[in-house]
């Protein structure tokens, strides 16, 4: 008899769950405006510009996957790090530079963010073969002692079953 209470409860939500989640969408999008609508020039949707491609990189720009695992040097020249990812916002504009400090082969590394200008490149020794470098004017002590760099995590989605809350008793124990 439980079980079918809980089932029916569970078809129930998920029913009504369905109806709002349509129903803010429906709300959410208003329709677009037409031609002869009544609709002013300003509220019609304009366009979409074409993407423009860029055929090649220049001297003065750089690739992503150039940087990441790209080493980072302290002020006397010893590796402190390397870099392990880049921040970047909505609009594709570099916020950070994350290094991974410390640890031996990424075990126990600690990542920290940089702002870009932090960093000045120093070009290899190309008779060695060596790639650009990055460089910090801080220790690695320093790094160590920053603040550590933690992703953004979005939160748990629920489906509001489990929890107790206003009008949602906590559930009967089973029966024995």
């Amino acid at each position: 008899m439980l079980k079918r209470f809980l089932a029916k409860e569970l078809l129930v939500t998920t029913a009504v769950t369905g109806l709002m989640v349509g129903a803010a969408v429906a709300q959410s999008a208003p329709p677009a405006a037409t031609p002869g609508s009544g609709a002013k020039s300003s509220e019609m949707m304009a366009p979409a510009t074409a993407p423009k491609f860029i055929n090649s990189q220049r001297s003065d720009q750089f690739l992503a996957s150039s940087f990441k695992g790209t080493d980072v040097m302290g002020p006397g020249n010893e590796k402190i790090g390397d870099v392990t990812d880049i921040l970047f916002d909505k609009d594709g504009k570099i916020e950070a530079y994350v290094v991974g400090v410390g640890g031996f082969l990424g075990i126990g590394a600690k990542d920290v963010a940089l702002a870009p200008n932090a960093f000045t490149v120093v070009p290899g020794d190309k008779s060695k073969n060596e790639a650009d470098k990055l460089q910090v004017s801080m220790t690695k002590d320093q790094l160590k002692q920053a603040a550590n760099f933690e992703p953004y995590k979005a939160p748990s989605s629920t489906t509001g079953m489990g929890g107790t809350g206003p009008g949602r008793p906590a559930p009967a124990a089973p029966a024995r």
